[in-house]
């Protein structure tokens, strides 16, 4: 019997990024691993504070192949020559942004713990769904994307599933059977040395 094929890895930006350095630690993670996608996901609403991001991030991330969207800001998304959005309201907006940006492309939709909202995101046309936290988390409700809907899910649903949000070596080994890609940002970004911290996550899977 094949052994399964391994995740991919699907690379999320820190909320903040300083554009005098972050350019520079995202194309070492790029050089040194094989990366899926990246994911722009700032917290500023500026619109010129995202727009230079975009342009910075989207020149090392092409430079790499690798595919670039953003968060939420599918208006800019074409505008900006990037690959696609990543939504991140579950089913909501997946209709709109598909009418908008085209069939080519990615649409990207996180429904956090929620089967019905992920099925309604890939009835919608999403690319492939996001949920999460993955991952025991402090943060927001303290609901988590538990096992038995990653292992649900790619046993019944023919799109593709994200597992993204505090991922750790155990989640990631638990969950490699069951999902598509990991979603991977603050984990690695917070090291002193982010492309180290992606290889231990990486091996983690095999």
């Amino acid at each position: 019997m094949a052994e399964p094929e391994q995740p991919q890895i699907y690379l999320i930006t820190p909320p903040e990024i300083e554009l005098a350095r972050f350019p520079s630690m995202l194309d070492r993670v790029l050089r040194d691993h094989e990366i899926a996608c990246v994911r722009l996901a700032l917290s500023t609403h500026d619109e010129t504070a995202l727009c230079r991001a975009a342009d910075t991030c989207r020149e090392v991330a092409h430079g790499h192949d690798v595919a670039i969207v953003i968060d939420t800001h599918f208006v800019l998304a074409e505008r900006l020559g990037l690959d696609g959005v990543h939504l991140t309201d579950g089913s909501r907006t997946v209709r709109k942004a598909r009418k908008e940006l085209g069939p080519d492309a990615i649409v990207g939709a996180f429904c956090g713990t929620s089967r019905h909202d992920g099925m309604s995101a890939g009835e919608a046309g999403a690319d492939y769904v996001s949920f999460g936290p993955a991952g025991v988390s402090a943060l927001g409700d303290g609901s988590q994307a538990e096992a038995e809907l990653f292992e649900w899910w790619s046993q019944v649903i023919e799109v593709p599933v994200v597992a993204e949000g505090a991922l750790d070596a155990s989640t990631v080994a638990q969950l490699s059977t069951m999902t598509d890609f990991f979603g991977i940002g603050d984990e690695i970004w917070r090291s002193d040395d982010p492309s180290a911290a992606l290889g231990e996550l990486v091996a983690a899977m095999r």
